[in-house]
């Protein structure tokens, strides 16, 4: 794959750009790439590496009769429902059947339960099957009136009593080792709260959800293993995240408004100026799966919410807990760098980016560039997904299936970045977190921000 990208870029240069203004030719390529986001590369790749190294120090330095692990908190797992329908029994089932010897409740929260009978007597049929499972309780929590993801947290709150609290969402699947792998963190009293993985469970449906297995692997399984190393995971995940109960209370529960998981990831964040050995890691065997969108009009409506909901959080809300006394050094120049400057301010220099090249080089140049740009980005995903995988997957087989689909990967970055500019602006001009279809009206307006 390299050979073919450095034969490429020597094509091209040779074909297209001999004789022009090397300063001129080297602006034009490089900049958005070696200046942000191989930066942001470099730091998983290393976080990966330096992981891996500890972790055969540690497995070489231990005892052949090792001291059996006697630490199972209770567990409260939320499950927030909405219009899950059946659906919602999988992931009832797949908490049920966990194999951890511990005690595990149920809340099965289910918001607009007036509208929402289907889920609710889903939820209710498994009450008694549970219930006869040694250790296992399930409670059905009806809100009767619809109030939002993060009003169904909060409700299961109320009901919570383990030790360890895990919010889901009600159309996501665990591996049955899931519970045993999150709780063994917590041993460690500087550990507040563990982020998990997440796959597509319907990742070779179609091509967009191909690429969005992809795209989960890289950003989400080997991105969050690399910056756990550092202590700098970017987001515990609303799908499938672990909390110490008592610091969900320190924070006082999930805040009102949207991006409830990047909001919460923020909050918890901002003790780690006043709490030096505080810990938020990131479990590669604590694997939950989810549906994704199937179409490019379908995966796009979403990422207009997320997009929206980051610019939101960033520039709205949080922009003054982007700070070193209350995030650390680390943390504040990752948030700065990935979270302002390539999730926020790049989708906009990059489309200014392509005005310009337009503008200025004829066709025949424009045109590889873009060559030129495409190869290097499937050069990049590709080898990072290769390099990866023996680190960060626990399915290696499965996930080297989609290596001939990161290949594409560049198209569907680049429609993702249009598409995030859009949201980022309608969110500066028409503050789209307000339109936000995770929570009604009412109580988005009951948000400051």
């Amino acid at each position: 794959m390299y050979e073919a990208f450095l034969w490429l870029v020597r094509f091209t240069y040779e074909r297209f750009f001999a004789g022009q203004d090397l300063v001129r030719t080297l602006v034009a390529v490089c900049p958005f790439v070696v200046f942000m986001e191989l930066p942001v590369y470099a730091v998983v790749l290393l976080g990966l590496v330096r992981g891996r190294l500890r972790a055969d120090v540690r497995a070489h330095g231990r005892r052949k009769a090792a001291a059996p692990r006697r630490y199972f908190p209770p567990v409260s797992c939320i499950i927030s429902c909405y219009s899950e329908g059946r659906d919602v029994v999988k992931t009832i089932r797949s908490v049920m059947g966990q194999m951890y010897p511990g005690r595990i409740q149920i809340l099965a929260v289910i918001d607009g339960a007036a509208a929402n009978r289907e889920t609710r007597e889903a939820a209710l049929s498994m009450v008694a099957t549970v219930n006869r499972t040694p250790k296992r309780e399930l409670k059905v929590v009806p809100k009767w009136q619809r109030g939002g993801r993060v009003s169904s947290l909060n409700a299961g709150m109320l009901f919570a009593d383990g030790e360890i609290v895990i919010a889901m969402d009600g159309d996501t699947s665990f591996d049955n080792n899931m519970v045993w792998n999150v709780t063994r963190h917590f041993e460690d009293g500087n550990v507040f709260a563990v982020a998990g993985g997440l796959r597509v469970r319907n990742a070779f449906r179609t091509i967009v959800t191909r690429l969005q297995a992809v795209e989960y692997f890289l950003s989400i399984n080997a991105t969050k293993l690399g910056l756990s190393e550092f202590n700098m995971v970017n987001n515990i995940s609303g799908a499938f995240g672990a909390f110490r109960r008592s610091v969900l209370d320190a924070v006082m529960g999930w805040d009102a408004g949207t991006a409830e998981d990047l909001d919460m990831t923020l909050r918890i964040k901002s003790y780690m100026g006043r709490h030096k050995g505080m810990r938020i890691v990131y479990d590669k065997e604590a694997m939950g799966h989810t549906d994704v969108p199937e179409t490019l009009r379908g995966i796009l409506k979403q990422r207009q919410r997320w997009d929206g909901d980051l610019a939101y959080l960033y520039c709205r809300k949080h922009p003054l807990s982007i700070s070193p006394k209350l995030v650390g050094w680390k943390n504040f120049t990752y948030l700065l760098v990935n979270g302002l400057v390539i999730q926020v301010v790049m989708p906009f220099l990059i489309i200014l980016y392509m005005l310009v090249a337009y503008l200025t080089f004829p066709a025949h140049m424009w045109f590889a560039l873009a060559l030129l740009t495409y190869g290097f980005y499937a050069a990049i995903t590709l080898g990072m997904l290769l390099f990866s995988i023996p680190f960060a997957s626990e399915r290696p087989l499965y996930d080297i299936k989609l290596a001939p689909w990161a290949l594409l990967a560049p198209l569907y970055g680049f429609a993702i970045r249009l598409n995030c500019a859009l949201a980022i602006l309608w969110e500066f001009v028409g503050r789209g977190h307000d339109d936000s279809s995770m929570a009604p009206w009412w109580t988005l307006k009951k948000s400051k921000f």
